[in-house]
C-alpha cells in the first residue's frame, strides 16, 4: 500500500487562451477544473499504474468540498483532515504560447491539524510506502516533514519525498528510500547551478552520503539520473512535443515506485519513472496507463 500526503492541495483551475494579453480581456477557449496538488498527483498516476493507494491531505472550506469531490470523481481512494477555518486554494494555470500559473496561498493549519494526520498514518503498516510531496502552508515551517517522519522512525516503511528546500533536507536523517529533486532544486541546495551530468551526479552522491538511498534527478528535455551507493544512471528523454510539464515530476516519481514495486529493481523503477513523467508531459493533462506505455518502448 501507498500513502501519499499533501499537505497544501489545490483546485487547479486550467484556462487555455489562443493569445494571452496583459491588461487586456482575454476568451478562454477551453477550460478544465482537477483536484492538484503534488501527492494528489502521484495517487492518480499510482492508479493508472494499478498500485493501491490511499491520498491523505487537509480540506478546508467550500474549495475543499470542491477538492475532495473531484478526488472521489477521479476514483482515487482518500482520507481527509477538515480544517476548521480557510479554505482550499485555487491555481489558476493559464496556457498560451508560454504558461502562466498564479498559484493561491491556502488555509493555515494547526499543529493540532498535524496530529490528527499524524494519527491516521498509524494505519501505515511495515513494508508500506509513504510519500510527502510539495510544499506546505507557511504555519507549519520546513521540519514538519521530518516531524511526520519522527513519528514513524521504527516503521519499516519505504519514504519518499519530493519537495524543496529546507522541507527535503531535514528529512534526510530519516534515510528515504527516494528523493526527487530537479535542476533547480539541486541549485537551491548547493549554491550552485549544475551544468553538466557529472556535477549533477556528484551532487546527487552527496545526498546520497547525507542519508537518502536513492536521488533521482529530473532534468526536463535532457531526461533523468538515478544515483545510489552502487549505480550511477542517466537516460535520455523519449522523444515527442511537449504540451505541458505539470504534473510531470509528480508522474515520475509515481512511475518510479510503481516500477520499483513490480519487482525491487531500482533500473525498472528509473524506467517507469521517466516514462511516467515524458507521458505527461506529451499531454494536457496527467498521462493515462495506455500513454505511459507507449512511451515506455521508446526508452
Amino acid at each position: 500500500m501507498v500513502f501519499t500526503v499533501t499537505l497544501n492541495p489545490a483546485i487547479d483551475y486550467k484556462m487555455t487562451v489562443g493569445e494571452f494579453k496583459i491588461g487586456a480581456v482575454n476568451r478562454a477557449s477551453g477550460e478544465t477544473l482537477t483536484a492538484g496538488g503534488k501527492g494528489i498527483n502521484v495517487s492518480k498516476i499510482l492508479n493508472e499504474l494499478d498500485v493501491e493507494n490511499t491520498a491523505l491531505f487537509f480540506a478546508a472550506g467550500r474549495t475543499g468540498d470542491m477538492l475532495v469531490e473531484a478526488v472521489k470523481e477521479d476514483g482515487i481512494n482518500c482520507d481527509f483532515i477538515r480544517l476548521d477555518s480557510g479554505m482550499t486554494r485555487i491555481n489558476v494555470k493559464i496556457g498560451a504560447a508560454e504558461e502562466t500559473e498564479i498559484n493561491g496561498t491556502g488555509p493555515s493549519p494547526a499543529q493540532d491539524d498535524v496530529n490528527a494526520l499524524k494519527n491516521r498514518l498509524e494505519a501505515i503498516n511495515d513494508g508500506d510506502t509513504l510519500v510527502l510531496a510539495g510544499s506546505v502552508p507557511k504555519s507549519l515551517g520546513t521540519d514538519v516533514y521530518a516531524d511526520i517522519l519522527e513519528g514513524l522512525k521504527n516503521r519499516k516503511i519505504n519514504i519518499v519525498v519530493d519537495a524543496e528546500g529546507e522541507l527535503l533536507t531535514n528529512t534526510l536523517s530519516y534515510n528515504p528510500f527516494l528523493i526527487k529533486p530537479n535542476i533547480n532544486e539541486l541549485a537551491a541546495i548547493f549554491g550552485k547551478k549544475p551544468e553538466t551530468l557529472e556535477e549533477i551526479q556528484s551532487m546527487a552522491e552527496k545526498l546520497v552520503e547525507r542519508g537518502a538511498r536513492n536521488v533521482l534527478v529530473s532534468m526536463g528535455a535532457d531526461g533523468a539520473a538515478l544515483v545510489n551507493e552502487n549505480i550511477k544512471l542517466y537516460r535520455e528523454a523519449p522523444k515527442g512535443k511537449v504540451i505541458s510539464t505539470t504534473g510531470s515530476g509528480d508522474s515520475m516519481v509515481a512511475g518510479f515506485i510503481a516500477g520499483f514495486g513490480e519487482k525491487g529493481h531500482t533500473e525498472d523503477g528509473f524506467k517507469l519513472g521517466l516514462a511516467a513523467g515524458s507521458a505527461s508531459a506529451f499531454r494536457a493533462g496527467l498521462a493515462k496507463r495506455d500513454d505511459i506505455y507507449d512511451v515506455i518502448n521508446k526508452i
